[in-house]
């Protein structure tokens, strides 16, 4: 029998604020985290808009030292994963290092010094570069400085799959698990990735919402009048461990399990997904075969839902595939409408809502949601968040590549073994 795989900790830094319940009042309140970008001067872009965390300064967590010598999204990762880890209960001087580890997405790791770099390095010269260049760049450092951090000694990885590298990377951590392998997991996403030349990619490509005056409508998923989506950083980092390991140690709380993960491939385009959903479709219904659960089992999905026309009417079109008739009956709510598109972190946040829905019975709402589209009429939670008693939750979540990943959680009652 595999083990179970719970989750006793969680860790988040938002655009809506620092730590879980600052995000999470902010998030069932339907504020919006997004602002005019206030991190450099984007008054050339065709985009000037974001979700910047407003309310972080890595030295409240990290030693001073240490922290410079860290890009953006690792202080990001290595603090939310402090968080976790006090949320969880665990005392590190007790745990065996070497039956804990990390396994950490990044859609691009370390964007801020990769710029900054490049900078000195056409303005001052190869000699100006930094010894720490390539060590705060890359992209498996919030992974690896997590284990430097807390001194764990498991298994160490990191997923690079775009916008899907969060729910990947919780897949693979749970079944981690689930294969014996470990005993804890620190898993999620971290990213921050706004800076001029990401900016200008995306905005070359004409994927974000050019609402510049009004920034806090600009995320608008499965509304008629949706224009792109909007770039935004942060990290959601959860401790993963058996139930077992949970239940021996006298952790605190059980947020939820995690019961099932799929993965599939578009094989399509390099950035569309598949016209008909069938990647999409695929991911959900292996997620769903691997936790047992039949489709009208499940009553609330957090969608990937990032407010451009193709995503929302292809993901639609997919739930109703799997679905089928359940699908009018389920709850759908797209939480990018508030926080923005945390890209490669957006798995480990809309995680670590999936656990707090299942937990607290609130549902939060689509924000901005207000025209609706003919070809996008699910029941999306509109504007006002629902209390509701939520028994098994299902989170998407797609990047380009034609990346696809599905993770199914299930509320733990006291008691339950």
């Amino acid at each position: 029998m595999r083990p179970r795989v719970v989750i006793t900790g969680m860790g988040a830094i938002t655009p809506l604020g620092t730590g879980l319940e600052v995000f999470w009042s902010a998030l069932v309140a339907g504020r919006s985290g997004i602002r005019t970008i206030q991190s450099f001067d984007a008054g050339a872009f065709r985009t000037r808009i974001a979700g910047e965390v407003p309310d972080f300064e890595p030295t409240d967590y990290i030693e001073k030292k240490e922290a410079r010598r860290m890009d953006r999204y690792a202080q990001f990762a290595v603090a939310g994963a402090g968080m976790a880890i006090k949320d969880a209960g665990i005392e590190l001087d007790g745990l065996r290092r070497e039956r804990a580890g990390v396994v950490i997405g990044s859609g691009i790791g370390g964007m801020h010094t990769f710029e900054e770099q490049a900078r000195v390095l056409f303005e001052r010269g190869p000699d100006r570069v930094s010894p720490f260049f390539v060590p705060m760049m890359i992209g498996n450092m919030a992974a690896g400085q997590i284990a430097l951090t807390y001194g764990l000694c498991g298994p160490n990885v990191t997923v690079v799959t775009a916008c899907a590298s969060g729910n990947h990377a919780i897949g693979d951590a749970f079944k981690v698990i689930q294969r014996g392998d470990a005993d804890v997991i620190i898993t999620g996403g971290t990213e921050a990735s706004i800076t001029p030349l990401a900016l200008a990619g995306f905005c070359a490509m004409k994927a974000t919402s050019v609402r510049n005056d009004s920034p806090e409508q600009a995320s608008r998923p499965f509304d008629a009048q949706r224009d792109g989506f909007v770039m935004s950083e942060g990290c959601g980092i959860l401790v993963l461990e058996s139930l077992e390991h949970a239940l021996q140690r006298g952790a605190p709380r059980i947020y939820a399990e995690v019961i099932g993960y799929g993965t599939s491939c578009d094989a399509y385009h390099i950035t569309a997904p598949d016209p008909e959903g069938l990647g999409a479709v695929r991911s959900m219904q292996a997620a769903l075969r691997d936790a047992a659960v039949e489709p009208d089992e499940v009553d609330y999905v957090n969608a990937h839902g990032t407010s451009t026309s193709l995503n929302d009417r292809v993901e639609t079109l997919a739930l109703k595939s799997v679905f089928g008739p359940a699908a009018s009956k389920l709850a759908v709510s797209s939480t990018k409408s508030m926080t923005g598109h945390l890209l490669g972190a957006a798995g480990g946040l809309e995680a670590v809502i999936c656990a707090l829905v299942l937990q607290r019975g609130v549902i939060p709402p689509t924000i901005n949601y207000e025209h609706p589209d003919p070809e996008c009429d699910l029941d999306y939670v509109p504007n006002i968040a629902r209390e509701a008693r939520v028994r098994v939750c299902l989170s998407n979540a797609f990047g380009f590549g034609g990346h696809n990943a599905t993770l199914v959680f299930r509320r733990y009652e006291d008691g339950d073994r």
